[in-house]
């Protein structure tokens, strides 16, 4: 397939992008509107452009070349980090780091990244907003009550504190609406599968249609469990080395955290995953390797009925693993 496409490279910075070709040329352009029309001049029909997920910096052209018509994969850096160590470059410019994604898309030929939708964007950008209010409201209850211990608590410093914990309080039930009408909008029935599931409640049910949107890009629930970092990796050479077993927490680390909450409450409730808990703290095990477990289990029941389009049955054994 990488024999009929054009690589490539895109090494993407704040205000610059150095891009090299398959033609061995090398390019540099600004970082915004103006740049990725530049960019365009040089593509055509068989064009495949490579880069790296460099947190919000590369979003405006991924999006901008996806909506033109062009091919793009945005790859995790640890991989094109690996990738470029197996090479042994020795070289680490922003001319050479390009170059080496053109190689890796021609070695590799990575999966095409779609994108996600506008209401799905919005969403993403609601939860991270909602992250940074909580820790806010937590500073804030904590300042109070820090203030509540003092022998005279300045009545001004106090009313002060109220107010900003009331108005943050109140934009997080407006962003908490706005997500919800959002999610709603595209998976009302998904949201319904995901309650029937004991232990997953509406507020946990909408976080993961956000995190995974709607189940749509993973095609295993082992997929998905890595995804989350939740699935075990093991250490062991010979006789000398024998690491501990450890999840990967190489995933969203959000998601798994979501899903660490949950676990408790599916240890009461959910009659699998309460026998899964129990079965292994019976073996000797720690009770946190037996909620990981338990998170590894419920993301498996979440996107089994996700996909079947039933809703929970205690009794159901699933094929989607």
């Amino acid at each position: 397939m990488s024999k009929n496409k054009q690589f490539l490279g895109i090494d993407v910075s704040k205000d610059v992008l150095d891009v090299y070709d398959y033609q061995g040329n090398w390019y540099q352009f600004k970082n915004d509107e103006s740049g990725f029309k530049e960019l365009l001049l040089i593509t055509s029909d068989l064009t495949h452009c490579i880069m790296e997920a460099t947190g919000y910096y590369h979003v405006r052209l991924a999006y901008f070349l996806i909506e033109k018509g062009v091919l793009v994969s945005v790859e995790n850096p640890l991989k094109v980090k690996r990738f470029i160590q197996m090479n042994l470059s020795k070289v680490k410019t922003d001319k050479s780091d390009a170059k080496q994604l053109y190689n890796y898309g021609v070695s590799q030929d990575p999966s095409i990244w779609k994108g996600e939708s506008k209401d799905q964007q919005e969403s993403l950008q609601i939860v991270r907003l909602l992250g940074v209010y909580t820790k806010q409201s937590t500073q804030l209850k904590n300042k109070l009550h820090g203030e509540s211990v003092l022998g005279t608590p300045s009545k001004l410093v106090v009313a002060s504190l109220k107010r900003q914990l009331k108005n943050i309080q109140k934009e997080m039930v407006k962003l908490e609406d706005l997500l919800l009408e959002n999610v709603k909008k595209s998976y009302q029935e998904e949201v319904t599968l995901l309650k029937s599931i004991p232990g997953i409640g509406g507020k946990t049910a909408l976080m993961l249609l956000v995190f995974t949107d709607g189940f749509k890009r993973f095609t295993s629930a082992k997929e998905l469990c890595s995804y989350a970092g939740i699935t075990p990796t093991i250490r062991e050479s010979g006789s000398s080395i024998k690491g501990r077993p450890r999840i990967s927490k190489m995933g969203n680390p959000k998601l798994r955290n979501l899903l660490f909450m949950c676990s408790f409450n599916a240890c009461k409730y959910n009659k699998a995953c309460r026998e899964l808990y129990d079965r292994i703290v019976a073996k000797g095990k720690s009770k946190k390797l037996a909620l990981i477990a338990v998170c590894n289990k419920l993301l498996k029941q979440a996107f089994a009925i996700v996909k079947s389009g039933l809703p929970y049955d205690a009794n159901y054994k699933s094929t989607l693993v």
